[in-house]
């Protein structure tokens, strides 16, 4: 019941902030395009509720060409490939644009996801929505990744985000899954407004 709860609570909360924001939206998109030229939206393979994958999708942050641009990167900067191993982050990242900075900081990179969530492949709260190569960092917890819908915002977002090891995140990820109820997502709600605000771990 409590489940049912927060997916009733997922559809109305996000269709209220669609109807607000749209307007943002738009010129957001509209801003992006202009840069370079190049989609608004970054859509990339996620893994989701009992392992199944779906498009998640982001207004994108990076150059067109971000992947190759990584690859140049890892391979000529010890220091950088070591951090990309470690956190699959980088702090100083040379991909990301001048807006999308700015879109990260805020957190409007994220606004997209709400799409997400109306279709049922998100939660507005949960863990984080990996991609394949993360799935071995889960190791013998990717279970309860996979018993629950991942989430806009959750325990890692809330608890530092980017400041937090990737085995603090698992850690996290693990105690959501086992916690998860109604309760647990109204605290993880409030909780996400003053972490945005203060940009906690956000670049």
């Amino acid at each position: 019941m409590s489940l049912d709860l927060c997916r009733a609570l997922d559809i109305v909360i996000a269709l209220t902030v669609l109807v607000f924001i749209a307007p943002l939206m738009l010129a957001i998109a509209l801003l992006i395009r202009a840069q370079d030229g190049g989609p608004a939206l970054f859509r990339q393979t996620r893994i989701g509720k009992d392992g199944k994958t779906f498009e998640c999708l982001k207004f994108r942050s990076m150059v067109i060409d971000a992947e190759a641009r990584l690859n140049a990167l890892l391979e000529r900067d010890p220091e950088a490939r070591e951090q990309w191993e470690t956190a699959q982050k980088l702090r100083v990242d040379p991909r990301i644009t001048g807006l999308g900075a700015f879109l990260r900081r805020s957190s409007l990179d994220e606004l997209p996801q709400l799409l997400n969530v109306l279709r049922g492949e998100m939660s507005l709260v949960g863990p984080r929505p990996i991609v394949v190569s993360e799935v071995p960092r889960y190791g013998r917890w990717f279970d309860y990744y996979c018993a629950v819908k991942p989430g806009i915002t959750g325990l890692w977002q809330v608890n530092g985000r980017n400041d937090v090891s990737y085995r603090r995140r698992v850690a996290l990820d693990v105690l959501y899954a086992r916690t998860i109820g109604v309760r647990r997502y109204v605290q993880i709600l409030a909780a996400t407004v003053p972490a945005v605000l203060m940009r906690s771990g956000s670049y």
